[in-house]
C-alpha cells in the first residue's frame, strides 16, 4: 500500500487546486481521477462553454459591422464543426497544463475509481464507465488499481446534471449540457428548460448562432439567483435579441417525434399549451456526485445530495473533508478553489477562517454578461438593513459608448448607517471581469467612502463601478 499525507477524490479545479496547495506545504500527496485531468469545469463546463460563447461573439459582430463603419463582403456564416473543435482544442490544451501543474508539484496521479474503505484508507478500481467521453485517452500511468492510505482524505468529486422524472435527458433529443456543448447538429429551434447560469448561457449561444430559442423558468423571474432589477433588463436584451421566455411556467410532460420534441407546458394559473422545437436542452441544476464513495459505510452525513462539511471543509468523520459542488452550493469552480485551500490550510494548522460565502462572485457569460456579488435589493431589505442603493447606466460611459455597448446597468447596495458595501450587481458588456473590484472593496471591508476617493481610470468601463457608488450618496457626475 502507497502512503501519503493527503489523498484528493477528484482532480477538478477544487481538487487540482488542492493537490497543488497541499504539495507546497510539504504534504506527500496524490489525486485520484477517474476520466479526465480538470474536471467537468475545464473539459466540459467553464472553459469550453466560454469558448463557444467567444465564438458567438464575435459571429454576432461580424452580422453586424455597419455599426461599427466596416464592410464585410458577402454573407457571413460559420462552421458548427469548427465552432465545436475550438472549444475542444481550449480544453484540451489546459487539460495538458493541470497534468504539468501536478508533475512540477510531485503530485501522485492515480487512474481510477476510488472508494473509502475506512477513515485513513482507500481503495482504487480501474474506471467501469466513465460518466462522459474523457477528453483525451488517460494516460498510462505507474499509479492505478490498488489500496491507498491517507491521513487525510478530501473528496471533490463534483456534480452532474440533475434529472427530472419523465424528462429524462437522451443524448439526441433532450440534452444536458455535454451534449449541448458538442452538437450533432446545430438546431434550428430549441427548448431550454431552467434559466440558470448554464441554461441562459446555451440560450444566448444557440439564439447567437441563428436558433429560435424559447427558455422555460417555472419561476416567476429569469436568472432567480440575481437581483431582480439586473434579471429583469437582462431578460429585455434577451427578448430583444429574438429569445423567447417563458416565466411562472413549467414543463409537464414532453413527446419524442423522429427528429423534434413536444413540450406540454403549463403557466401558474393551470393553463396548458404545446411547444415544439428540432431539440430540448435540461438545465434544471446540478446534483453531487456522492454515490458510490462508501459515504453510507461510514456514516458521513449527507444533506439534499451533498456533504454536510463545517466551514473547513471537515465531515462528521474524522480525517474525511469535502469541498467544492459535491460539498454544496454555490455550486462554483472559484468557490471549490478556495474552498480546498482552506480546507488544507487548516489541515497544516495555519491561521484560516471559513469562507464567507456572501463574498463570493457569480458570473453568467450570456449576452449581456451578468455578474453579482452579495446580498439583492430585496435580501437585504429582508434582513432589516436601511439601504442607500446606487446606480449607473451604460448609456452614461463614454467606453460603453466607444464599444458600441450602451446598454446595461451597474448597480451598489449599501448599509445607510455604516456605509457598509452590502452587495453589487451588474448587466452588460465584460462584467464579469468587472464584478472582482467590488469582491476585493467586501473582502477588505471598504466603506463608501474609501471608495469614493478611489481614482479609476478613463476612459474605462470601471468608472461605472465608482459612479454607481456616487449615486448612492447624491454625488453622481455623468447623469
Amino acid at each position: 500500500m502507497s502512503a501519503y499525507d493527503v489523498l484528493i477524490i477528484g482532480s477538478g479545479p477544487g481538487g487540482y487546486v488542492t493537490a497543488i496547495r497541499a504539495a507546497q506545504l510539504g504534504f506527500k500527496t496524490a489525486i485520484v481521477e477517474r476520466e479526465h485531468l480538470g474536471g467537468i469545469c475545464l473539459n466540459w463546463g467553464c472553459i469550453p462553454t466560454k469558448a463557444l460563447l467567444r465564438s458567438a461573439e464575435i459571429y454576432h459582430y461580424a452580422q453586424h459591422p455597419e455599426a461599427y463603419g466596416l464592410k464585410i463582403e458577402g454573407k457571413v456564416t460559420f462552421d458548427p464543426a469548427a465552432v465545436v473543435k475550438r472549444s475542444r482544442g481550449v480544453s484540451q490544451q489546459l487539460n495538458g497544463g493541470v497534468g504539468y501543474l501536478l508533475k512540477k508539484n510531485k503530485v501522485d496521479v492515480i487512474w481510477g475509481e476510488a472508494v473509502i474503505d475506512k477513515a485513513g484508507q482507500v481503495t482504487v478500481a480501474p474506471t467501469k464507465k466513465p460518466a462522459v467521453q474523457p477528453q483525451n485517452p488517460v494516460p498510462k500511468g505507474t499509479l492505478g488499481a490498488g489500496t491507498y492510505t491517507a491521513k487525510h482524505i478530501i473528496i471533490s468529486t463534483g456534480a452532474r446534471p440533475r434529472v427530472l422524472p419523465g424528462i429524462e435527458p437522451d443524448g439526441k433529443l433532450i440534452w444536458t449540457y455535454f451534449e449541448a456543448m458538442v452538437p450533432p447538429i446545430f438546431p434550428k429551434s430549441m427548448i431550454v428548460m431552467g434559466s440558470g447560469a448554464i441554461g441562459i448561457e446555451f440560450a444566448s449561444f444557440f439564439a447567437t448562432m441563428g436558433a429560435d430559442v424559447t427558455v422555460v423558468e417555472v419561476l416567476p423571474q429569469i436568472m432567480p439567483v440575481e437581483d431582480a432589477e439586473i434579471a429583469g433588463i437582462a431578460r429585455k436584451r434577451f427578448e430583444k435579441s429574438g429569445i423567447k421566455i417563458l416565466t411562472s411556467t413549467k414543463v409537464v410532460k414532453v413527446e419524442k417525434g423522429a427528429d423534434d420534441v413536444t413540450c406540454t407546458l403549463e403557466d401558474d394559473k393551470g393553463n396548458k399549451t404545446t411547444l415544439k422545437a428540432d431539440r430540448m436542452i435540461s438545465a434544471v441544476g446540478v446534483v453531487g456526485n456522492i454515490e458510490n464513495l462508501g459515504l453510507e459505510k461510514l456514516g458521513i452525513k449527507t444533506d439534499r445530495g451533498c456533504i454536510v462539511t463545517d466551514g473547513l471543509g471537515r465531515t462528521n468523520v474524522p480525517g474525511v473533508y469535502a469541498i467544492g459542488d459535491v460539498a454544496g452550493p454555490p455550486m462554483l469552480a472559484h468557490k471549490a478553489e478556495h474552498e480546498g485551500v482552506i480546507c488544507v490550510e487548516n489541515i497544516k494548522g495555519l491561521p484560516v477562517h471559513a469562507m464567507d460565502k456572501l463574498k463570493i462572485p457569480g458570473c453568467t457569460y450570456c449576452n449581456p454578461q451578468v455578474a453579482s456579488v452579495g446580498l439583492t435589493e430585496a435580501k437585504a431589505k429582508e434582513a432589516g438593513y436601511q439601504l442607500k442603493v446606487g446606480r449607473f447606466p451604460f448609456m452614461g460611459n463614454g467606453k460603453a459608448i466607444a464599444l458600441g455597448e450602451p446598454d446595461g446597468l451597474i448597480k451598489v447596495i449599501f448599509d445607510a448607517k455604516t456605509g457598509k458595501l452590502l452587495g453589487a450587481h451588474m448587466v452588460g458588456a465584460e462584467v464579469t471581469e468587472l464584478i472582482q473590484g467590488y469582491v476585493i472593496a467586501m473582502t477588505l471591508e471598504t466603506t463608501e467612502e474609501d471608495l469614493m476617493h478611489t481614482v479609476f481610470p478613463h476612459p474605462t468601463l470601471s468608472e461605472m463601478m465608482h459612479e454607481s457608488v456616487l449615486d448612492a450618496y447624491g454625488r453622481v457626475i455623468h447623469t
